[in-house]
C-alpha cells in the first residue's frame, strides 16, 4: 500500500458503540490541500469475538490503515503519533444495568437505614396491578455503620433565619438557635460537637464512626470477594467527613472501587442520592474494565493525559465530553444516545430562524426522542430499568418501537412490539426463524430494497433477506384477521376482505401511531405546539418511517443529515467539551442572601475555568452556565433554573434574575405558582463548556433558500405522478432503478417508483415522491407529495 503522509496528532476519530453496530467517523487533512479535511467512515459489528476483541480499536485501526495507507496487523499495538483525539460513547455500562449484568458490590449505610433503598420513596408506578414485581437492589449486602450526624434547626420554620445559629468567620459557633429544637430546652442545646456544612446548615455530629470496627467490618467484605462498595450516610450531603473516613479506611483495604454519595452527588434527598451511588458502584467497574481494555489496544501515549498526547474523551450522558477521569458509569446511560442528540441538534439548528427541532432516532429495538430550542435539554432523575437515577441526563424519551418490533394480531388489534426480535434470532426475513417484526413488512411493502441492504444472512451468513418467509408468515395473518370479522386495518366495509398489503400497512401506521407519542409527550403535553417543529431523522430505520410520522404530527419540513445512520458517532465529533462543579445549599432565595449566592457561584466558576484551561480551553472557547435548584417552600419538587439572556436584574451591575426565570420555569412545568411562599435554594451549579469548533457554516435553511433564488433546484423526476398509470411511467435519468412500493391510501402500490443513490445526486437537485433516496446504510422513502431537496449536509424534505 502506498504511504500517504499524514502530520502527526492530525487525525481525528470519533467512534460509537452500540448494542449491534459499532459506527466510526474519522477526519484527516487532505495531502493534497491540508487547509481541508477528508473524512471516513468504517462500520463493524460491536461483537465479532473471532475477528477481533474490541470493535471500536478494530475500527480505529482500519482508519489508520485507510488514511496512512499501511498495512497494520490485527492485534497490532496501535500507535498514537497520528492521532489528534479520540472520542467514545458507549452502551457498556447502559447494558450492563439492562441486562443486570454489572459488578458485585456492597452499600455502608448510616445505621437504622438498612433498607431504606429497598423502601424507596413509595412510588406506585402500576398502582393497579395484582402482581406487583420490584426489580431487586443492585447491591448484594448491606452494611450499617454506626454513625449518626443531625441538623439543628430546619428550614420550614416560619422564622428559620432569625432563630438560626449562627456561625463567627472559623466556623465557631457564636449564638446557639433560638427555636424550638428536639431536646425541648429552647435553644436546642445538647451532646455532640456542631459544625458547619458545606450548605451552611449547622451540623451537630451525634456519633463519629469506629475505625476498629469499620477496619474488621470491610475486611470482612473484602475476604469475601466485595472490590467494590457505595458509602451513603445521613446528610452526607452537607457533612461528607463521615463518608470520606469510611472511604480512606476502605482504600486502604484494597478496595478497587469506592462511590462516596457526598462527592458523585451533592444533594438532598438521600433515596435517589444512595440508589445513584449504588448504580455507580455497581457500573463502573464494568466500564472502567472495558476501558483499560481498550487502551492496552494502544500505545502508552494514549493513557498518560499529558498535553502533548493524543486525547480520549468520552461522551456524557448530559450532551458534553468528559475526560477519562471523570467518566463514570453513572455518567455514561445515555453515553450513545447523546451523541446522536448532539449532531441533529448543532447540524439543524439555525440561530436566525430558532425554529425547535424534535429529533428522532430509530433503530431496531426501540425509538429514541428528544428536544431542542437552543439548549439541550436536560433531567436531574431518571428511571432506567427500575433504577431511579439522580444524575443530569439529555431528555430523550424511548418507546419499544423499532425495526425489530415483533408484530401480532391480538384480540381483533394490530400490535407492534414491546417484544423484539433482537439480532439473535432477528425478523423472519434474517432466515433465522424469527417472528415477524416491522422490518418484515417494511420489506413486503417495497421500503427495503434486498438487493441494496447487505447480505449477512442464513447459515453462510452471505444470503440476502429472505422476502419469501416474511410473505409466508404474513398471508397466514391476513388469514387470521379477515376470518376474524374485524376490519382493523381501517376500511370502510368490515365485510371486505384486506389484501396483504392493507394487512402489512396496518401494522406499519401502529408502529408509526407508537413512535408518535413520545413526541406528542416532549411537545403537546408540555405546551408546545408539534406543528412548530422540524423533525430531525436518524438512526438506520428513520429514513422509511419519517414522512409518515411527520404527517400525523402535522410537520411540514423533515431533515435526513448525510450521516444520519451513523449520527452518534458524527455527534462526537461536533461535541464540546463540559465540566461542571456543584454544591448544596439549603438558603432562601431572598435580596439579602442573594449576594451570598452570587459569591459562591462566582468562585464555583473560576475553579471550572481554570480546570478547562488545564484541558485546553480559555478565554472566548469558554462558555459557562450558572443554575439555582430552586423550590417552593414547603414542596419537595426543585427545578435546576437556568436564566434566559434577557432575564437580567435592572440597575447598572444587572446579574442573572433568577427569580423571573424559577417562576416561567415553575409556570411551564406545573401551569401554576405559589404565590406568597418562600422560594428555596437547593444547590448551586455551574456548567463549563470548552467549545471545540468556531461554526459549522451556513444553516441548511439558508443554503436551501439560495438554491431557490438562484434557481439552481431541479426536479430529477418530471413530476408527482402518484395520480398517473403506473404502467406508463418511465425511469428519470438519475434513478439507479425502479421498484414497486406501497403506500398509503388512495395512491396505493405505485410498481415503478425510482430509486436514487444519494451519492449520485448533486446539490440542488430536488427528488419528488413517490420516489426513495439510498445510500449504503439506509432507505429513505419519500412519500407522494413530498419534495426533497438534496443540499451540502442534507435530505431537505417538506410536505404539502
Amino acid at each position: 500500500m502506498q504511504r500517504n503522509n499524514i502530520p502527526d496528532r492530525s487525525i481525528r476519530i470519533c467512534a460509537d458503540r452500540g448494542g449491534t453496530f459499532c459506527d466510526v467517523h474519522a477526519s484527516y487533512p487532505d495531502p493534497e490541500n491540508v487547509e481541508n479535511r477528508k473524512e471516513v467512515v468504517v462500520k463493524l459489528l460491536s461483537q465479532d469475538p473471532s475477528n477481533y476483541s474490541d470493535a471500536p480499536t478494530e475500527g480505529i485501526r482500519r482508519v489508520l490503515e485507510i488514511v496512512t495507507g499501511e498495512s497494520i496487523p490485527r492485534k497490532t499495538v496501535l500507535n498514537t503519533d497520528k492521532i489528534d483525539y479520540i472520542r467514545l460513547s458507549t452502551t457498556v455500562a447502559t447494558n450492563a444495568l439492562l441486562e443486570r449484568k454489572g459488578h458485585k458490590h456492597a452499600l455502608l449505610i448510616t445505621k437504622g437505614f438498612k433498607d431504606l433503598l429497598l423502601i424507596g420513596n413509595q412510588s406506585r408506578p402500576k398502582i393497579f396491578d395484582l402482581n406487583i414485581r420490584r426489580p431487586p437492589p443492585l447491591y448484594t449486602k448491606v452494611v450499617e455503620v454506626d454513625e449518626r450526624v443531625t441538623l439543628v434547626g430546619y428550614t420550614s420554620d416560619p422564622e428559620a433565619e432569625e432563630h438560626a445559629l449562627q456561625f463567627d468567620e472559623n466556623g465557631k459557633v457564636k449564638r446557639s438557635y433560638r427555636g424550638k429544637g428536639w431536646d425541648g430546652e429552647g435553644d436546642a442545646e445538647g451532646p455532640g460537637e456542631i459544625v458547619q456544612g458545606v450548605s451552611g446548615e449547622a451540623v451537630r455530629i451525634i456519633k463519629k464512626p469506629d475505625a476498629d470496627v469499620l477496619k474488621k467490618d470491610l475486611q470482612v467484605l473484602y475476604d469475601e470477594g466485595y472490590r467494590s462498595i457505595a458509602i451513603v450516610l445521613v446528610h452526607s450531603y452537607t457533612y461528607p467527613d463521615h463518608e470520606r473516613f469510611v472511604g480512606s479506611i476502605a482504600r486502604s483495604i484494597g478496595f478497587g472501587h469506592i462511590s462516596e454519595s457526598a462527592q458523585l452527588l451533592p444533594m438532598i434527598k438521600m433515596v435517589p442520592r444512595g440508589v445513584s451511588s449504588t448504580a455507580d458502584a455497581y457500573l463502573t467497574p464494568i466500564l472502567r474494565d472495558y476501558l483499560n481494555g481498550f487502551f492496552s489496544g494502544f500505545d502508552g501515549k494514549l493513557k498518560d493525559g499529558r498535553l502533548k498526547s493524543p486525547r480520549v474523551e468520552f461522551m456524557g450522558s448530559d450532551g458534553g465530553l468528559v475526560d477519562y477521569q471523570w467518566f463514570s458509569g453513572l455518567k455514561s446511560i445515555l453515553s450513545g444516545p447523546a451523541g446522536g442528540v448532539v449532531g441533529y441538534a448543532l447540524t439543524s439548528w439555525d440561530e436566525k430562524r430558532k425554529r425547535p427541532i424534535i429529533g428522532i432516532d430509530v433503530g431496531g429495538t426501540s425509538t429514541d426522542v428528544s428536544r431542542f430550542d437552543g439548549r439541550y435539554e436536560v433531567v436531574y432523575e431518571s428511571t432506567t430499568a427500575g433504577v431511579t437515577i439522580q444524575s443530569p441526563q439529555l431528555d430523550i424519551n424511548t418507546v419499544a418501537s423499532g425495526g425489530g418490533s415483533c408484530l401480532q394480531f391480538r384480540n381483533g388489534l394490530f400490535v407492534t412490539g414491546p417484544e423484539s426480535a433482537g439480532a439473535q434470532p432477528g425478523p423472519a426475513c434474517y432466515r433465522k426463524g424469527g417472528p415477524l417484526a416491522v422490518t418484515d413488512a417494511n420489506l413486503l411493502l417495497g421500503r427495503i430494497i434486498p438487493d441494496y441492504f447487505p447480505k449477512i444472512f442464513g447459515k453462510s451468513e452471505k444470503e440476502p433477506l429472505d422476502a419469501d418467509m416474511s410473505r409466508k408468515l404474513f398471508e397466514k395473518v391476513v388469514e387470521e384477521v379477515n376470518s376474524s370479522g374485524g376490519n382493523s386495518a381501517g376500511a370502510s366495509d368490515s365485510r371486505k376482505r384486506l389484501s396483504l398489503d392493507e394487512v402489512v400497512y396496518g401494522f406499519i401506521k401502529v408502529a408509526n401511531e407508537t413512535m408518535c407519542r413520545p413526541i406528542r409527550a416532549l411537545t403537546e403535553a408540555r405546551g408546545y405546539a408539534t406543528s412548530k417543529h422540524v423533525l430531525a431523522s436518524f438512526g438506520g430505520a428513520g429514513g422509511q418511517h419519517a414522512c409518515e410520522i411527520a404527517m400525523l404530527l402535522g410537520i411540514d419540513t423533515i431533515l435526513i443529515h448525510r450521516y444520519s445512520s451513523i449520527l452518534s458517532a458524527y455527534g462526537l465529533a461536533l461535541a464540546d467539551r463540559a465540566y461542571e462543579l456543584q454544591e448544596p445549599s439549603s438558603t432562601f432565595y431572598t435580596p439579602q442572601n442573594r449576594p451570598s449566592l452570587i459569591s459562591r457561584m462566582d468562585k464555583k466558576e473560576a475553579e471550572v475555568r481554570e480546570e478547562l484551561k488545564i484541558q485546553g480551553f480559555e478565554g472566548s472557547r469558554v462558555y459557562v452556565e450558572r443554575m439555582l435548584n430552586m423550590r417552593f417552600e414547603g414542596t419537595d419538587t426543585s427545578l435546576m433554573v437556568l436564566p434566559n439572556p434577557d432575564e437580567k436584574l435592572e440597575g447598572e451591575n444587572g446579574g442573572e434574575d433568577f427569580l423571573k426565570a424559577f417562576k416561567r420555569v415553575y409556570k411551564a412545568e406545573f401551569g401554576f405558582l405559589l404565590d406568597g411562599k418562600t422560594i428555596i435554594v437547593d444547590d448551586i451549579k455551574v456548567r463549563g463548556i470548552g467549545k471545540t469548533f468556531d461554526t459549522l457554516g451556513e444553516s441548511v435553511y439558508s443554503e436551501v433558500e439560495h438554491l431557490r433564488s438562484s434557481n439552481a433546484i431541479k426536479a430529477v423526476n418530471p413530476s408527482n405522478r402518484s395520480s398517473e398509470s403506473t404502467s406508463s411511467m418511465t425511469k428519470p435519468e438519475k434513478a439507479d432503478t425502479t421498484w414497486s412500493v406501497y403506500f398509503d391510501e388512495p395512491v396505493g402500490r405505485v410498481d415503478n417508483t425510482p430509486v436514487f443513490r444519494l451519492e449520485k445526486l448533486e446539490v440542488g437537485d430536488e427528488v419528488l415522491g413517490p420516489a426513495m433516496v439510498i445510500d449504503d446504510t439506509q432507505t429513505i422513502v419519500v412519500i407522494p407529495g413530498a419534495k426533497a431537496v438534496v443540499t451540502s449536509k442534507h435530505l431537505y424534505i417538506t410536505l404539502k
